[in-house]
């Protein structure tokens, strides 16, 4: 049994478990005008931005020059879920931690920034860690660096799934032998290369109202909001945990799977509805099982549509309550998987489902449970967490309660 025993948040609308928990059932949000820089001229200008986050509060000075923005959120969530955990890393053994993150960008501020500089001043203007601060594995390396973690290690990416792919693995990763793993992802894009990367993609909403700009599944979805941060998780081995004294346990990742898409122009319908059952199956579940579902809530109606109809080909017309949480945060890519398995967990434990804000109207045909409006109070034994990336990436995971 793999649980989950710390939890570490870097969210637009709030840094920490709980001020994000707060902040998702009070309806608050994060997404606003993006600030980084000059947007005047851009087509979308609305982001998910972490504004009240100050690296050097909480990490070495050392640090700051070598690392990108989306490193120092990954760093601190991370400490953060060891402390949640209570885990003293100098008690255990090195080679008995390991950690995989996910990611989608890599260091983007940051090696932008440089590339600027050997553009407009040349080479030796360039900062020697560029060599590695723009690496999608450089989260993995410097948690694992700076915890003295040598077990096995490593760096998934697929977009949107990639978070759910790394707490998979990491799941993989303990049941193969090492007793504790620090899990999750994060992600930043929002300098000006990394924003026109956004943009360029089409999906990005236009809206210039906050509460109108990301709707999920509503009859005026036309796109989604970026965001950055995510979430870390200290996944153990229950048997582990239990000796050295767990004080909580916050639930079990109880399922996992991946599927892919078949190709564009196939007629063959999306991997996500496979990646879901496969899920349910890892865990031992039936679909009656399952509380609620964490939706991957695109925003974009071809998407949305296919993803209504994979949780109803699964579940029944409106079988399962089914909620989303990205319309306060914008889409955090390979941080939003993570986050979504601590808004569950966090559901679980307050017995209370979050509604999806601002979407007031599904769409024609989309016969699922939509919580609209307000919280929903209700027990809630296990959740199913979805994600779907682009180029076909699906992922999904199963999260359950157990007392210890």
């Amino acid at each position: 049994m793999t649980l989950v025993t710390g939890m570490g948040v870097i969210a637009p609308n709030g840094l920490g478990p709980e001020r994000f928990w707060d902040a998702v059932l009070e309806g608050r949000g994060g997404i606003a005008p993006l600030t980084r820089f000059d947007t005047s001229t851009a087509t979308a200008r609305l982001a998910g931005q972490v504004a009240d986050f100050e690296a050097a509060e909480h990490l070495p000075s050392r640090l700051l020059p070598q690392t990108d923005v989306s490193t120092r959120m990954a760093l601190v969530a991370a400490q953060w879920a060891l402390d949640d955990a209570k885990v003293d890393t100098a008690a255990l053994t090195d080679y008995d931690m390991g950690v995989v993150t996910g990611n989608a960008s890599g260091g983007f501020e940051f090696t932008h920034r440089e590339f600027n500089k050997l553009w407009s001043l040349g080479s030796q203007h360039v900062s020697v860690y560029e060599s590695f601060a723009w690496f999608y594995a450089v989260n993995t390396g410097q948690i694992s660096i700076r915890h003295g973690m040598r077990g096995p290690s490593s760096a998934l990416v697929a977009e949107q799934a990639g978070g759910l792919d790394a707490v998979g693995h990491a799941r993989r990763t303990v049941r193969r032998g090492t007793p504790l793993v620090v899990t999750g992802g994060v992600d930043s894009a929002l300098d000006p290369w990394g924003w026109a990367s956004h943009v360029s993609s089409g999906a990005v909403s236009t809206a210039s109202e906050p509460s109108r700009a990301y709707l999920p599944f509503d009859v005026a979805a036309a796109g989604y909001v970026p965001g950055e941060g995510g979430a870390m998780l200290v996944l153990e081995d229950a048997a582990a945990a239990r000796a050295r004294g767990v004080p909580k346990v916050h639930g079990e990742i109880a399922g996992y799977a991946s599927t892919f898409d078949p190709p564009p122009g196939s007629q063959r319908p999306s991997g996500l509805r496979r990646a879901a059952e496969l899920a349910l199956a890892d865990a031992g579940l039936r679909p009656d099982e399952i509380d609620v579902v964490f939706a991957d809530a695109s925003g974009l109606p071809d998407r949305d549509r296919d993803e209504a109809a994979a949780i109803e080909s699964i579940f029944g017309a409106n079988g399962v309550p089914v909620t989303a949480t990205k319309p306060l945060t914008g889409r955090l890519f390979s941080g939003a998987g993570p986050l979504d398995i601590v808004t569950a967990l966090l559901s679980m434990r307050d017995a209370v489902i979050p509604p999806t804000a601002h979407t007031t109207e599904l769409a024609e045909h989309y016969r699922i449970d939509l919580v609209l409006g307000a919280a929903r109070p209700t027990d809630v034994g296990a959740a199913l967490v979805l994600a779907r990336g682009r180029w076909g990436f699906n992922s999904a995971v199963v999260v359950r309660t157990v007392s210890v």
